[in-house]
């Protein structure tokens, strides 16, 4: 079992050099595999959109309290760290140009010496979709298009791609990444439209605000659909974040890892560097030795 920490970049104060620097430095060295940074690159006061992580449906950010971008927390995060991974949960791919994108994920992979996870998914928030001016109801067809042209401009010497959605005539991108053939692409999303995208084109899926009962059922729906594309379910690793939700203790990562996830990440996020540094401390102490003793463990079959 590996252990993350999502680390929603508010601000200020979160969004700072100093809560930034203490959090990475704390969460290499309490031994957490990875940390994940979110994404939205505006807000809106009163979005008619639903927040689907919510009874309500309202989104816990105020307009006014933004997000860092995950692209540069992640290129600084790398600079004061040596072991762990660093991944974007989630970068919102069909909103974003699709060149550029390829080209922060490769930097950053280089930047962190082949640390980076490429956490992606197609967004819930129209008003931001429109802010940006991308279309909202074909982001699930332009996320696959998107993706489909990042692989040749992080694999091919000559990079071109032919698309309903997306044209791009041949050119070339270096520095390419450094993991091979690219950084693992994961993908977030519970729904069965997601799962069926992890399935066709993922590396990994990341399940949010999940019980072990309920990432037990997706697992075992992704595991099948894996199946009938001629896939292992090994060959995806299961990340899942109980995010709100009441599983934060040795308990509760048994039960994920009997439900089939390789990886929980718990969110973390204390007001202060200092109280960031402590409750990532505390947390290290109270599930990493647990997490070491699930590793041995083989995976559960579905």
């Amino acid at each position: 079992m590996k252990l993350g920490l999502f680390l929603p970049l508010t601000g200020p104060p979160l969004a700072m050099a100093e809560y930034v620097a203490t959090a990475a430095t704390a969460a290499e060295k309490a031994g957490f595999h990875s940390l994940w940074f979110a994404e939205h690159v505006v807000l809106v006061d009163s979005p008619r959109s639903r927040y689907p992580y919510s009874e309500g449906g309202d989104f816990p950010i105020r307009g006014e309290g933004g997000l860092l971008d995950p692209f540069v927390a992640i290129a600084f995060a790398a600079a004061l760290t040596h072991r762990i991974r660093l991944g974007t949960g989630i970068c919102l791919v069909p909103q974003r140009s699709a060149i550029y994108t390829a080209k922060q994920v490769a930097d950053c992979d280089v930047l962190s010496g082949g640390r980076f996870d490429f956490g992606v998914g197609i967004g819930w928030l129209r008003e931001e979709f429109e802010a940006l001016g991308a279309d909202f109801d074909d982001r699930a067809e332009r996320c696959r298009e998107y993706l489909a042209a990042m692989r040749s401009l992080w694999t091919d010497s000559v990079s071109t791609y032919d698309g309903g959605l997306l044209k791009i005539p041949p050119v070339r991108m270096f520095p390419k990444p450094l993991q091979t053939p690219h950084p693992p692409i994961v993908f977030g999303g519970e729904s069965d439209a997601a799962l069926r995208r992890v399935a066709d084109l993922g590396q990994g899926w990341y399940g949010f605000n999940l019980l072990p009962e309920q990432a037990a059922e997706r697992v075992s729906r992704l595991s099948h659909m894996l199946s009938r594309r001629g896939r292992r379910p090994a060959e995806v690793e299961v990340s899942v974040s109980p995010y709100l939700k009441p599983a934060r203790d040795a308990d509760a990562l048994r039960a994920y890892a009997e439900a089939g996830v390789d990886q929980v990440i718990h969110m973390v996020a204390a007001a202060t560097p200092p109280a960031i540094g402590n409750e990532i401390e505390a947390l290290g102490r109270d599930l990493v030795p647990t997490a070491k003793q699930l590793a041995t463990r083989p995976r559960p079959s579905h």
